[in-house]
């Protein structure tokens, strides 16, 4: 697939094939699910999506302040759905290591399984952003701190596993189109990991790259567990990370290239619950708005061959290992 084809496929992808129509009402009552990045954008839009299931749904992000005034957002719902799930908050700051065993911590002492973890939660950063470990700001909050979280929390999916559906514990990456547009050469530049944000285009790229390196890993680590771990290229979105237009490009970039968060998170929504995902086809990666198709970067692709993502993920937990 030629370069220009992909990235038109990825800008102006089809209509969603699996929406909230396709989850019918009550039918996750039981099951236990988190949204990092949930309070805005296209993580509350999923939780819209979600709400009429029954599940618990556990919206984190670093305000508590935020958090619940979406959660009140969401149970205004009206009509109200005959199963609204139960929202939860979750205070977790990615750009701090400290917070994320908390977190987890948190969490598992009021569930005993977690069915779904969207690692949604992202941000695009200045030059010269760093964690609060030191970490440049991409790398350090879209792929160290969620690895951490994500195996802090890695019994709570085993437990879930027996008692689920086939497939149906899964682990959600969330990748960009700039894995193809932007990314370096081989997915990520390790020399890079540890300075601040030198370049935004960059070095978000390659932390979207990385969250593709976790995903493979993941599925190889996982799959033996009855877990999936996919990696979802939500779209081009007229939500709050797409603000650097400015007010005069900002209203045009939106009309012709950006859609609603509500379309993005259908492709969320695609990676977590449709039936189409499975083990066969663990560690894939998905396009707008629920598609599985290859990550069309063939250095990122020919960079998993060659061992990298399982480089990449020691190195994230050699790097909370210092920290956490």
């Amino acid at each position: 697939m030629s370069f220009v084809k992909a990235l038109w496929q990825q800008i102006y992808p089809p209509p969603p094939r699996f929406t909230e129509k396709n989850v019918s009402a009550g039918s996750h009552v039981g099951k236990v699910f988190i949204v990092t990045g949930a309070n805005q954008g296209v993580g509350l839009a999923l939780v819209k999506h979600l709400y009429h299931t029954g599940a618990t749904i556990y919206m984190a992000g670093r305000s508590l302040k935020k958090i619940q005034a979406a959660i009140d957002e969401v149970n205004a719902t009206s009509p109200a759905p005959s199963t609204p799930a139960i929202l939860k908050p979750l205070e977790l700051d990615l750009l701090d290591l400290g917070t994320i065993r908390p977190a987890a911590a948190s969490f598992a002492a009021q569930e005993s399984r977690l069915d779904v973890l969207w690692n949604n939660a992202g941000a695009t950063f200045p030059a010269n952003s760093s964690t609060k470990q030191g970490f440049e700001a991409h790398a350090g909050s879209h792929c160290v701190a969620p690895l951490l979280f994500t195996q802090e929390l890695l019994p709570l999916l085993q437990a879930a596993v027996p008692t689920a559906p086939k497939d149906s514990v899964r682990v959600v990456w969330t990748g960009s189109a700039m894995i193809q547009t932007m990314a370096p050469k081989g997915g990520v530049d390790f020399t890079r990991l540890e300075k601040p944000t030198t370049k935004m285009e960059l070095d978000y790229s390659a932390a979207k790259s990385g969250n593709y390196f976790l995903t493979v890993e993941g599925a190889r680590r996982w799959g033996k567990d009855g877990i999936i771990s996919v990696c979802q290229n939500p779209g081009q979105l007229s939500t709050s990370m797409n603000d650097r237009f400015g007010k005069i490009m900002g209203p045009i970039v939106r009309a012709l290239f950006l859609y609603p968060a509500k379309t993005g998170a259908y492709t969320l929504l695609y990676a977590g619950l449709s039936p189409e995902v499975n083990q066969a086809n663990n560690g894939a990666y998905i396009w707008p708005f629920g598609k599985i198709k290859p990550v069309p970067n063939a250095s990122v692709h020919q960079a998993v061959a060659d061992g990298k993502a399982r480089d990449f993920w020691d190195w994230c937990e050699s790097s909370w290992r210092k920290h956490a």
